[in-house]
């Protein structure tokens, strides 16, 4: 199980970082993602035709991260991440989707497929605990 407090800062934030690469093409996006707590999933969307989703395509595997913009070192928080990601299906009444859309109703005159990223690894940092503090979870 993820610690709480990591869950609590995912659920803070709304926009992650995502990096991917297949060979010599590396590439990075940013997302709106909605956190699927019992699955410990990220639910992004994007055209199939985005270089990160063709990325996606070729290798699975991305890493990412969530920050809180600050300038005072102690109140330094981030996630960084390890991921598997696949397409959901297509379909407006599939899980994933309606979880997405709860989180960004607006999201529905935009058009996209829905991506899981399953969680592999965390890494979260929060100074407020201490300088450095680290709380890691593996799958």
């Amino acid at each position: 199980m993820i610690d709480r407090r990591v869950i609590d800062f995912i659920e803070e934030h709304h926009v992650m970082t995502i990096a991917t690469a297949y060979e010599d093409d590396l590439w990075c996006a940013n997302a709106f993602y909605a956190f699927f707590e019992k699955e410990l999933s990220f639910i992004i969307t994007s055209e199939k035709e985005t270089r990160h989703a063709l990325l996606f395509k070729k290798n699975s595997r991305v890493t990412g991260s969530i920050v809180l913009e600050t300038e005072h070192v102690g109140l330094i928080r981030g996630l960084q991440f390890r991921a598997t990601v696949q397409e959901c299906e297509n379909s407006f009444f599939d899980k994933y989707k309606l979880l997405y859309l709860k989180r960004f109703p607006y999201a529905i005159l935009k058009g996209g497929e829905v991506w899981l990223l399953k969680l592999d690894e965390i890494k979260y940092t929060d100074n407020r605990l201490g300088f450095g503090k680290k709380i890691l979870w593996k799958k």
